[in-house]
């Protein structure tokens, strides 16, 4: 073999068969965009199908609302998902994973098609699902990550949110088929779906190569965590970080839910201190926290915080999107509060919205790519926050409902200007955003890391919805909606470690 053949073999086996595999296949096999925009819409579909069909099927069975209510806590398994994370990082072919799950949600609906009274099968049933759908959630977006140069990332991203509510909205479809055919249809169609999509992604390119198998057993990582007040003060943090957001559905912190961001906040002060105060000690300290990131479960979660700036880096996507998350709990009340119909409110707010989120996420991920991901971070940051002030000039100027009396064509065009506007910069910040949070993790681990940043998301996300309403009330939404556009400016103060952290050379790749 020549020397060129030795180099190109090299680069095949560097590139994980990327290149390799699809020399032969027709072009667009080829195309990674098309990869994401196929992955996700299996991600999207799951979630349609658990918020759109089995809630309808239910409650035309006659189940008691509280008992669907209680549905949504099943729905868990996508939050808590950074639990089992590390399996799919152990294990990898995340293909496989994909594809395995997509046929077990599958079986699933075709039980669904088959039992179609209910009983207490169901929770089991719908319980699996959302962990199946939650498992092949954490391999979708490892494989993904793993496929794209951090330059493609931006447009990704769009693609990647456009095609993921279009999965959702294909569960509408085939809920149509409940009173065209039967309910048996509805489900015998999801599983086909289901199933289609598990093998058409298991044709998808093969998976990079990584050693990621410890060899180190979960009692050993759990024996060595004993020994370190700063591997404890971590398990702490997320452990808060998982009863917090249980309980964000549970509600077993009553009338305290501010209890969990001051014990977060607690174990990432502890977190910090150690963090320094490791780095000024003696090597062998170091050599400790070294095999902590050897550990099976945890070594992925040890690993990532001690990279260069990752503080302030957490604190900021805890906080970047605290502006739109704020603000977009209290949208739709203040329509109804406003007088507007349903109708209206699905049309212009809801299904108009949708398609200008995903435009707005396209557009931005393009710009993510043109201009790189720091750059798309502050400026569709900023775009993003001041369309608040849209719905808050509304709010200034509307007046309150009189019955029998016609809004005036002038309020009703600001109402759905500012909806326009925040929809389409929704999609701006978000693309420039999950691309953020994709560049910084490993791909190495990057199912596990991943997993735990959007989870760290979520917990910001939720406890800024619960703020939202009493600030609205106290407030009034003028002055609420005002406020939350101010919200966006403190994560800005951490820009200069975003900004050292996508400089900084991967070598934890």
């Amino acid at each position: 073999m020549g020397r060129s053949q030795v180099l190109n073999a090299g680069r095949r086996i560097r590139d994980g068969g990327w290149r390799g595999g699809m020399e032969n296949n027709p072009k667009l096999l080829k195309n990674k965009l098309y990869w994401v925009g196929i992955l996700y819409f299996a991600e999207g579909f799951p979630l349609g199908v658990f918020y759109d069909v089995f809630p309808v099927h239910l409650r035309q069975q006659g189940v008691d609302l509280w008992q669907i209510g209680f549905m949504s806590l099943l729905g868990l398994a996508w939050t808590l998902k950074f639990l089992w994370a590390p399996a799919v990082d152990y294990v990898r072919h995340h293909r496989r994973w994909i594809f395995l799950m997509d046929v077990l949600m599958g079986a699933v609906m075709l039980v669904f098609a088959v039992l179609l009274d209910f009983g207490p099968w169901v929770w089991l049933a719908i319980g699996l699902f959302t962990i199946f759908s939650a498992t092949s959630d954490i391999a979708i977006d490892a494989y993904t990550i793993e496929m794209l140069n951090k330059d493609e990332l931006g447009l990704a991203n769009g693609i990647r949110n456009g095609m993921y509510r279009v999965g959702m909205l294909a569960s509408g479809f085939i809920l149509v088929l409940a009173d065209w055919l039967s309910w048996s249809a509805t489900y015998l169609a999801g599983a086909l779906i289901l199933v289609a999509c598990g093998i058409v992604c298991l044709m998808a390119p093969p998976e990079q190569s990584y050693q990621t198998r410890s060899e180190r057993s979960v009692l050993a990582e759990f024996r060595m965590i004993m020994r370190y007040p700063y591997a404890l003060a971590l398990i702490f943090v997320l452990g808060v970080i998982g009863f917090g957001l249980v309980d964000m559905k549970l509600e077993i912190s009553g009338d305290r839910p501010y209890l969990w961001p001051a014990l977060a906040s607690i174990g990432i002060a502890v977190v910090a201190g150690s963090h320094y105060w490791t780095g000024r000690r003696r090597t062998s300290e170091n050599s400790v926290r070294n095999d902590l990131n050897e550990g099976p479960m945890f070594g992925a979660f040890f690993e990532l915080i001690q990279r260069p700036y990752i503080i302030p880096v957490i604190i900021f996507i805890l906080i970047y999107k605290l502006a739109d998350t704020s603000m977009g709990f209290m949208v739709k009340p203040f329509w109804v509060d406003a007088g507007f119909s349903a109708t209206e409110i699905g049309m212009v707010s809801v299904n108009i919205g949708l398609g200008l989120s995903i435009v707005g996420g396209l557009v931005g991920g393009w710009f993510t790519d043109r201009f790189g991901i720091f750059k798309g971070i502050w400026v569709l940051g900023l775009l993003q926050a001041l369309s608040n002030l849209g719905y808050a000039g509304v709010a200034a100027v509307i007046p309150p409902p009189q019955e029998g009396v016609a809004m005036a064509l002038q309020f009703k065009a600001m109402m759905y200007g500012a909806s326009v506007l925040e929809s389409f910069t929704g999609g701006l910040g978000s693309a420039a955003f999950l691309a953020f949070l994709m560049a910084i993790v490993s791909k190495k681990r990057s199912a596990s890391e991943y997993a735990l940043l959007s989870s760290i998301f979520a917990f910001s996300r939720s406890i800024a919805g619960w703020a939202g309403g009493f600030g609205a009330e106290a407030m009034g939404y003028a002055s609420y909606f005002t406020l939350t556009f101010f919200l966006a400016f403190p994560a800005y103060l951490l820009l200069p470690w975003v900004k050292r952290m996508l400089e900084t050379p991967r070598d934890w790749d």
